[in-house]
């Protein structure tokens, strides 16, 4: 039982590091689709904005008709984006042109706007908050939207709402927080990207062609990000040691006769360090296959509760590395029982009570 509840504990942070890693790829890998949903070639962003925060509209509305009368522009559109929570935007877009770019939403309820207050989810966030067409929303700037549509997800954003009225509601009018860029001819997308970033155009702005957009959208590119996966895998370590450390240090005390009897019988002192580090082996590998495990099913949980939330990836190239970060917790936190069994005297080990 005491080995059991040791590889449950060593399960808790290897579940901890996979959910943590997967929800980090599974939710830049969801904004990389969402933004290669919209059909655009080329993405224009304000100056010194971050890959993944983006709220407010700093851009001067007319700005798109300039890119729309560039050489080789097929379509330019704007949209303004306004933060609802910390990880869920609401998107004012022109349903034309968004139609036009994209190809248009896939409704699976309803339809698109009829009016000025009508707003369109994913079936994600409609399933997270149990809307349907017709439903009526009342927690997005204190606003009350009709639910016109509920869509396939997979395009811009979880929430879209006409744009002149996100722009009267957060006193942006005539403004967009980014365009979006649709080119005639892929084979032309250097050449708009040459005009666009000219001297006298947009030189300070952040232009990113749609591919190069979405490959920036990795955990080595968000500050910080990174940086917080090393601590918690160290906290891993950390963990896996303190668990393992106590349960070989307790086993070792509930078997000091029976090591006593070994030793009397000629065991070798690696004789009995291999048993204990060879045990705490086990416990480590057993930890990962359960961790593993546990990541399946909080995978699942997150699904069906906090689907517009929450996107969590399964990452299997991070299960040997899990499993190698529980096994040298395991190892070193037997090391000092294992040790401590290898010196004991067979005589006082035989007497003991």
């Amino acid at each position: 039982m005491r080995s059991l509840l040791s590889m449950f504990l060593i399960a808790v942070p290897v579940t901890l590091i996979l959910c943590l890693v997967g929800l980090s790829q599974g939710m830049l890998a969801d904004s990389a689709r969402r933004a290669r949903g919209i059909g655009a070639d080329i993405i224009v962003r304000p100056p010194k904005t971050s890959m993944l925060t983006l709220s407010g509209a700093p851009l001067p509305e007319k700005l798109v008709d300039a890119i729309q009368r560039k050489p080789h522009v097929a379509l330019a559109i704007g949209v303004i984006v306004h933060l609802v929570t910390n990880v869920t935007y609401v998107n004012g877009i022109d349903l034309a042109g968004f139609d036009r770019m994209s190809g248009g939403f896939k409704y699976l309820e309803g339809g698109p706007f009829r009016g000025p207050d009508d707003i369109i989810v994913d079936q994600y966030y409609a399933q997270q908050h149990n809307l349907h067409a017709g439903g009526h929303v009342d927690d997005i700037l204190n606003h009350h939207w009709r639910v016109s549509g509920v869509a396939e997800g997979g395009k811009l954003a979880r929430l879209a709402v006409p744009m002149r009225t996100l722009q009267d509601l957060t006193g942006n009018t005539a403004k967009v927080s980014q365009i979006f860029v649709k080119v005639d001819n892929p084979a032309n997308i250097p050449a708009v990207m040459a005009e666009l970033k000219a001297p006298d155009f947009l030189p300070d702005y952040n232009i990113y062609t749609m591919e190069e957009f979405t490959s920036l959208l990795t955990v080595e590119n968000v500050g910080g990000l990174s940086t917080f996966i090393h601590v918690m895998v160290g906290i891993g370590v950390v963990i896996g040691f303190a668990v393992v450390l106590l349960s070989m240090y307790m086993a070792v005390l509930q078997r000091t006769r029976e090591i006593g009897i070994l030793k009397a019988l000629g065991a070798s002192r690696w004789f009995i360090l291999k048993i204990i580090l060879a045990e705490a082996a086990i416990m480590g590998l057993g930890g990962t296959v359960v961790g593993i495990g546990l990541s399946f099913a909080a995978r699942a949980l997150i699904l069906a509760l906090y689907p517009a939330s929450l996107t969590q990836a399964i990452t299997p190239d991070w299960w040997p590395i899990a499993g190698a970060i529980s096994l040298a917790g395991a190892l070193l936190g037997a090391l000092y029982p294992g040790l401590s069994a290898a010196a004991q005297d067979p005589i006082e080990a035989l007497a003991y009570e």
